[in-house]
């Protein structure tokens, strides 16, 4: 019964869409179980997703390993419920309606697995925090 159109839809953006958002939109598709439309996107996107992110989260058990970065369109914004940027100063177009939020987060752009772990770590827990708001229990 459930339709896209139904879905809250996130959109998270950072200037490489090679780490932060990624990691965010992973979670956010693991942990909503396909509950909520998710995309992620850069202003300036890398050739690749940033390696020690994907280790991280193959620690968790959620792999990254194909994913691409792509480019942010006003388009992806204007169909975005929520639009979260990375604490990256990116600029989004701003549309009435829509929820805005920047999260400040350390860039993890070359760096190891060991300080992306708590990159990934709050993003998670920022995660649940998200899904809890837009996926009210209905139990």
């Amino acid at each position: 019964m459930n339709t896209t159109a139904s879905k809250p839809s996130v959109l998270f953006v950072c200037v490489h869409n090679a780490g932060r958002s990624q990691m965010a939109a992973a979670f956010l598709s693991n942990l909503s179980a396909g509950q909520i439309e998710v995309r992620s996107a850069g202003s300036a996107p890398a050739d690749s997703v940033n390696p020690a992110a994907v280790a991280a989260m193959n620690e968790v058990g959620i792999d990254m390993s194909t994913e691409v970065p792509k480019i942010l369109t006003t388009e992806a914004v204007k169909e975005s419920d929520v639009v979260i940027t990375m604490g990256c100063g990116d600029t989004c177009p701003i549309f009435p309606g829509k929820r805005y939020e920047d999260w400040k987060l350390e860039d993890p752009a070359g760096q190891g697995v060991e300080a992306v772990r708590p990159i990934r770590d709050e993003i998670r827990a920022r995660i649940e925090t998200l899904i809890s708001e837009l996926l009210p229990a209905t139990k």
